[in-house]
């Protein structure tokens, strides 16, 4: 049986699972709140293609394509419309963990155990470079913000940066003592975050290579890193049952987000960078003040461990993906549930929304890719 742990957070896998997802062609949502009903309606495509689980989603800018990262050791590019298949992207020769578009949408990266990591033509599919140096399996990969390099991450305990266009490494940022989990780049591209098995999250200068602040303060492991939308701030997820709010600038601690009775599986900023999202393996999501860090709302709801939480582009919306076969859609203003969107069959471990806010992608212990496209506004009506 696959971790549900291992696989959100670090991605270890260890043993197989069979399992047969159900195709469900529209799924209505319906909840009862404050004498009020919220009905959306949601037509449901399911991408099928992949051989073994699917460990990675992300749409391109534009919204017009998924690509989906396999145990399978395949990248799936899919049209988000129709559901059909663009292009496999075959040659990496072990388990492919993460995948990212480039800003402009030309080039797909991908990582895998196979110490590796591929950029690829998003148009024709045809492998453009692989990137070799690592000598262990690479965890994250990311693009600048102008496409120019990309960064990754590695249990080899270092990150990289490469340049996109000529495949040729630039430098590699050595002082982890542990593997390395996630990379980001800051809003302004002048900065990279990585996120560590040591404990500790580290800030590079992008240009020089060199260590700007360790960050140090979480006492388990640090499973993920991101940037505030104004780069002001970075938050980071630990396996201490915290997450925490840093000042880029200073490095110093600016709170530490402290309330769930478990690991912290995932956190998220909202577009506006007012508020702060963290999933927890206590079944619970909790809203923060993104420059403050106290607790705004706690949304609960959930039956399992909640692995992944994601806010919609216009910051009003929160959805949530959690082991109970669910995905819930939250007001980030009110903390009220929304939506229940239904997996039936296949715990959901990842949720993402569309760059206009309109579809969902969602995947988990199974070998294909959801996608909910909101069919209908919400529909308040009135109750005697």
């Amino acid at each position: 049986m696959r971790s549900a742990v291992a696989f959100v957070a670090i991605s270890f896998f260890a043993g197989t699972n069979e399992f047969k997802p159900s195709i469900v062609s529209q799924t209505p949502m319906q909840i009862l709140s404050n004498q009020q009903e919220v009905v959306h309606s949601f037509q449901l495509t399911t991408l099928k293609g992949h051989t073994d689980l699917v460990t990675n989603i992300k749409f391109s800018k534009d919204g017009k394509t998924v690509a989906s990262a396999s145990a399978d050791n395949t990248v799936k590019l899919w049209d988000a419309s129709s559901g059909k298949l663009i292009n496999t992207l075959t040659g990496h020769t072990d388990l492919v963990r993460s995948v990212i578009f480039s800003p402009d949408g030309k080039t797909v990266a991908s990582t895998s155990n196979d110490k590796t990591v591929k950029l690829w033509d998003t148009t024709s599919g045809k492998l453009i470079n692989t990137l070799t140096g690592h000598t262990n399996q690479v965890f994250s990969v990311i693009f600048s913000k102008d496409g120019k390099t990309v960064a990754s991450a590695s249990l080899d305990n270092t990150v990289k940066l490469w340049d996109a266009t000529s495949g040729k490494l630039i430098n590699t940022l050595t002082g982890h003592k542990s593997g390395v989990l996630s990379v980001i780049f800051s809003p302004l591209g002048r900065t990279v975050a990585s996120a560590s098995i040591d404990r500790t999250v580290k800030l590079w200068d992008v240009n020089t290579g060199k260590l700007i602040n360790t960050l140090t303060g979480h006492t388990g492991l640090v499973t993920s890193v991101i940037f505030s939308p104004d780069g002001k701030t970075v938050a980071s997820a630990n396996y201490d049952k915290t997450a925490k709010l840093w000042d880029v600038n200073t490095g110093k601690l600016i709170n530490t987000l402290a309330g769930h009775t478990n690991s912290v599986s995932s956190v998220a900023f909202s577009p506006d960078s007012k508020i702060v999202a963290s999933a927890s393996v206590d079944r619970t999501v909790k809203l923060w003040g993104g420059s403050t860090g106290k607790l705004i709302n706690t949304l609960t709801g959930h039956t399992d461990p909640v692995w992944s939480v994601s806010f919609s582009p216009d910051s009003k919306t929160v959805a949530s993906a959690s082991s109970d076969k669910t995905v819930k859609l939250w007001d980030a203003t009110s903390g009220k549930l929304i939506s229940i969107l239904s997996n039936d069959t296949c715990q959901v471990y990842s949720v993402i929304f569309s760059p206009d806010g309109k579809t969902i992608a969602s995947t988990g212990n199974e070998t294909t890719v959801k996608l909910w496209k909101a069919s209908e506004i919400r529909r308040l009506i009135r109750i005697n």
